[in-house]
């Protein structure tokens, strides 16, 4: 009875998080893989397509079903979003898609659509590759998106072969997300471990005001925040006004705009995930412990990692993925203090759906991350004994 009770206490976070949560991360990981556009504005010239071999020169009934299909797809404004997937793959076919439908539409009732209307047109609508993009686009499922944030496309025969080289970025962003994510866990796992250790020797009093200033960060938006750290900075900033006026420095050094400032932004904002974690299993480590190791002959550096760090394992792994998940979303700090080779992979998952609309893509990206994300948690699970899970 007792259990029943708590499963329907739990029945409305279950229901929100299944409604708010892991629905619409399904539904947008699920357009990484989807294709609708092309099917819906090309229907006609898919079905004729349908037979067609890549090399091979496509039916003469191709060039009628793609005219009836353009001036359909104009008229249902369908075919802007077929035209600017197929671009992803043919250069400069969306303007001649769109320009191919107004020759179409205001062509003679008589007219004749054969594959010498759309060579005048444009020679593009009429080559291998054209048909090749339609046809890998026919749907449902594609692995295109996919394949293109793992710097992988398909060649005119199907093959899967590495994109061309200005199109390579996204595994070289990947690793950057990775280096940034992992290099601002380190700086707060060195800076945050002492602060927790402190809070676990002071009284209680000044332990309390210590987490004040510890909580400080959340109290003030990540926005103001990273904006604070643009104007302290620059080179007439706070840090430099300070180091040349002791004399430490001789010109203003270049802290913003790079890696540097991308780091001591990051660790500014999630500094207190780490400590937070590390405070609530270390205050649960009883003084005793290092007494007897010290009773039994061990130096206080042999206690510590022979004794308190074992001990305190679980909390570095827990407060570790905590800040290395948080650090691996972030774009708005990026973006504001890095250059542009210090941009993350959220960086153009939030371009690609809020600037060009690129869904699939955005969505492809960011099952990059999810994925990347369960492997590391995978990987800290296991090194940790099975204790990522929990912090005691």
């Amino acid at each position: 009875m007792l259990i029943r009770q708590r499963s329907v206490l739990l029945l409305p976070l279950t229901g929100f998080l299944l409604v708010f949560f892991v629905v619409p991360m399904v539904w947008l990981l699920s357009l990484a893989v989807r294709e609708a556009e092309v099917p819906r504005a090309l229907p006609r010239t898919l079905s004729v397509l349908q037979a067609w071999t890549p090399g091979q020169a496509p039916a003469a009934a191709v060039y009628p079903a793609l005219a009836q299909d353009l001036v359909e797809a104009r008229s249902a404004s369908t075919l802007a979003d077929a035209a600017r997937r197929l671009n992803y793959e043919v250069n400069g076919v969306r303007s001649t898609l769109m320009r191919a439908a107004r020759e179409v539409s205001s062509a003679p009732p008589d007219t004749v659509f054969t594959e010498s209307f759309f060579l005048a047109v444009d020679p593009a609508l009429v080559s291998p590759e054209f048909f090749s993009a339609v046809q890998r686009a026919r749907g449902p499922v594609s692995s295109y998106y996919v394949l293109a944030a793992f710097d992988l496309a398909r060649n005119a025969r199907g093959e899967v072969e590495r994109a061309v080289e200005s199109n390579r970025i996204y595994m070289d962003v990947l690793f950057r997300t990775l280096a940034i994510s992992a290099s601002v866990t380190l700086i707060c796992l060195m800076l945050g471990f002492p602060v927790a250790v402190l809070l676990t020797q002071v009284t209680e009093k000044t332990a309390n005001w210590l987490m004040v200033l510890v909580l400080l960060p959340f109290w003030t938006s990540l926005l103001v925040r990273t904006a604070a750290w643009v104007v302290v900075l620059q080179r007439e900033g706070l840090v430099n006004t300070v180091l040349m006026a002791l004399g430490l420095i001789a010109e203003p050094l270049t802290l913003i705009y790079n890696r540097t400032g991308v780091l001591i932004a990051m660790t500014h904002v999630l500094l207190p995930f780490m400590i937070l974690p590390l405070y609530g299993v270390l205050k649960g480590i009883a003084p005793h412990y290092m007494r007897a190791a010290a009773s039994l002959g061990a130096p206080p550096v042999v206690a510590f990692f022979r004794v308190y760090l074992p001990m305190a394992a679980p909390a570095i792994v827990a407060g570790s993925l905590m800040v290395f998940i948080l650090a691996m979303g972030y774009y708005i700090t990026p973006a504001l203090v890095g250059g542009g080779s210090d941009q993350m992979l959220s960086y153009f998952v939030a371009t690609y759906t809020t600037d060009t609309g690129n869904w699939g893509l955005a969505a492809a990206l960011g099952l990059v991350m999810l994925a990347t994300t369960l492997l590391l948690y995978g990987i800290a699970h296991k090194v940790s004994g099975g204790r990522a899970l929990s912090m005691g």
